[in-house]
């Protein structure tokens, strides 16, 4: 991983003044420079990295980088070469510093391909990139992009500094709040799956309402958000999405919520703040999930939950059941083999039982 600082100008930036903007302090020489991040693994002379995971403190010794990032309580076993700044969270204190770097996009304007309706309104100085479909009634807020291929259907609303990857594919009505981002290939207001049994076959139910997106939510690449039957999906400020993630019809997302890769979730479930939904839950319809609630990989969730709970398995249960319930489960095999010989032992009494009879 390596990445300019500044890209304009390969600027060099001292321990001192990096420390200062995330409010850190320096350990070692506060005069040494770098103008790139790398691994703590992979650490060159020159060069930004951070300690965030224990795993990883045995790297600290030996790293070339000039700059680590480490907690304000971390005790080294031994010297360290480079210069440290401690923070209280080198992981958001380098996601600052790597913002920083990246810059801004600062395209704006209205490419040649690109097909506005004349009934919709572009403001400022946003950006819609090549071959990019903007529809009837349509709102485009200060600073958004919307880059090539991008789809976006009639009366949409994208709020300020939104940004539309290629290929992204937002439906009619959709209404999306300012700062957020919408990876390639997400599909948002697609029709809920809904089918009503008629005699053997299915029909179709329409899917009248749409989607509401509110700020700072950020959708994964190839991510599927239903629009509801009536009223609307709501996917609430500050939410995370992760890529591959299906969400259906009516569903409600609370602020602040973690949802990584492969969850689905089912239609009407109502989900709390500050929730955490690790790879591949799947979540049943109809259900409320509590604040603060934290599933873990692959978990079934078939029932209501409280709040601030944490779940494994399927059906989820807390963690300390669920690691009591797993070492029985590996010593199933050796208690199966105990049952049949105890059986075998107890039919050779019955029958010696009956013969002293």
């Amino acid at each position: 991983m390596h990445n300019n600082l500044r890209t304009e100008d390969n600027m060099e930036f001292s321990a001192k003044e990096i420390a200062q903007v995330i409010n850190g302090e320096v350990e070692g020489n506060p005069d040494v420079k770098v103008n790139n991040f790398s691994k703590i693994e992979e650490g060159e002379a020159g060069t930004l990295t951070f300690l965030a995971n224990p795993k990883y403190t045995s790297y600290i010794y030996d790293t070339k980088a000039s700059i680590v990032l480490v907690t304000k309580d971390f005790v080294p076993e031994k010297p360290i070469a480079a210069t440290l700044i401690r923070v209280d969270n080198p992981y958001t204190s380098l996601a600052t510093l790597l913002s920083m770097a990246e810059g801004k996009d600062k395209q704006n304007g209205t490419a040649s391909t690109a097909y506005i309706a004349e009934t919709a309104t572009i403001t400022g100085d946003a950006f819609v990139g090549h071959n990019a479909y903007v529809g009837e009634n349509c709102k485009i807020g200060k600073g958004a992009k919307i880059y090539p291929l991008a789809y976006i259907g009639d009366n949409v609303t994208i709020g300020e500094n939104t940004i539309i990857y290629a290929n992204a594919t937002i439906y009619a009505n959709t209404a999306i709040g300012n700062n957020c981002i919408v990876h390639s290939g997400a599909v948002i207001g697609s029709d809920g799956f809904g089918f009503a049994p008629e005699g053997e076959t299915y029909k179709k139910i329409p899917q009248v309402g749409n989607v509401v997106i509110e700020d700072d939510v950020e959708i994964g690449a190839n991510t599927a958000i239903d629009r509801s039957v009536m009223g609307s999906t709501i996917i609430a400020k500050g939410v995370k999405i992760d890529n591959l993630v299906q969400i259906a019809h009516n569903v409600e997302v609370g602020e602040n919520t973690i949802i990584i890769s492969q969850v689905g979730i089912a239609g009407s479930t109502k989900i709390g703040k500050h929730c955490v939904f690790a790879g591949q839950v799947g979540v049943s319809g109809h259900l409320k999930i509590g604040d603060n609630v934290t599933f873990g990989p692959q978990a079934g969730v078939i029932a209501n939950t409280k709040d601030n709970e944490t779940l494994l398995g399927s059906p989820p249960i807390n963690p300390k059941q669920y690691f009591r319930s797993y070492a029985v489960f590996q010593k199933l095999p050796d208690i199966y083999i105990s049952l049949g010989k105890m059986e075998k032992e107890i039919e050779r009494l019955k029958q010696e039982l009956e013969r002293s009879k």
